[in-house]
């Protein structure tokens, strides 16, 4: 089912299916990725409780193995609204028996979005409700149309990062998983990534250290997106590899997949967080739709 949320500078609509933005307007001006099977189907799905791929999409807790999909569940899991007004909603989820055959932890999610002028806030809210230390890591994974409002070409469009920042790009595997090594991510001019189609050839670009928002500009178009991801320690940008996708994917990650060839044993896997009982941890990011 769809939800929408009005403030008379932006029109977002919101499915229950894992709390994933459909769509968001403004000016009549559609700035989400429409879904298109031959270059990806999603349009922002949240990830939760991992980020990215599990090596044989397994992993081992307690002596036992489960086995999970790409990003976790939530994306693929209806959640129930526990609040909605015409600017703002809150979708919510508890571990129930299904969730507990492939994470076999007891936890409440919710996944809220609030609508100021032009600016679309989110966060996700967990809270650990059984007795073991929870694991988890969240993320987002908001695909944005390029060219925006069809001004241009894929390759009019740029990231720009704020002053003095220097990410490193982090290198994974063909397969996408990590690698640990890292190099530093060439900027033009200092502040500025080109995109073309070419550069997803070999999957996502995963950086660190790369500040606290990016924007998604052209300079032949005063229409920009901003994403401010300052509680995510990597960001992503993708679209489907070795295609002209007339997207771009600007993803905050607070985890990373696996090593290849190692499965994760969810008791001391790094780059989660890790919640005591009774503990809960939010998490935020938003949008700005220039």
């Amino acid at each position: 089912m769809l939800y929408t949320l009005k403030n008379g500078t932006l029109t977002v609509e919101i499915s229950d299916m894992g709390a994933e933005i459909m769509s968001v307007k403004k000016d009549g001006v559609e700035y989400i990725w429409q879904r298109d099977e031959k270059y990806w189907a999603s349009c922002t799905p949240i990830m939760f409780p991992v980020c990215g791929r599990l090596f044989g999409f397994k992993y081992t807790y307690k002596g036992k193995e489960y086995a999970m999909e790409n990003h976790g569940f939530i994306r693929k899991t209806v959640m129930d609204v526990k609040e909605q007004t015409d600017n703002s909603i809150v979708f919510a989820f508890s571990a129930n028996e299904d969730s507990l055959k492939q994470y076999p932890f007891m936890f409440d999610i919710e996944i809220s979005y609030r609508l100021d002028e032009n600016n679309l806030y989110s966060e996700i809210y967990v809270k650990n409700t059984g007795d073991d230390i929870l694991p988890f890591a969240p993320g987002a994974h908001p695909g944005f149309c390029v060219p925006i409002d069809g001004k241009g070409d894929f390759s009019d469009y740029y990231i720009e990062f704020e002053e003095g920042v220097n990410p490193d790009h982090m290198i994974f595997t063909p397969t996408c998983y990590q690698t640990g090594l890292k190099k530093a991510l060439k900027l033009e001019s200092g502040y500025r990534l080109p995109l073309h189609h070419d550069m997803f050839d070999n999957d996502a670009i995963f950086m660190s250290r790369a500040g606290k928002k990016v924007t998604l500009k052209s300079d032949i178009t005063d229409r920009y997106v901003t994403l401010y991801c300052a509680d995510f320690p990597y960001l992503g940008l993708w679209h489907m590899p070795k295609t002209d996708a007339p997207y771009v994917c600007i993803e905050p990650w607070s985890g990373l997949p696996s090593y290849d060839g190692v499965t994760d044993d969810f008791s001391d896997r790094s780059d989660m967080f890790r919640l005591e009982k009774g503990g809960s941890k939010t998490v935020g990011y938003a949008i700005c739709f220039g």
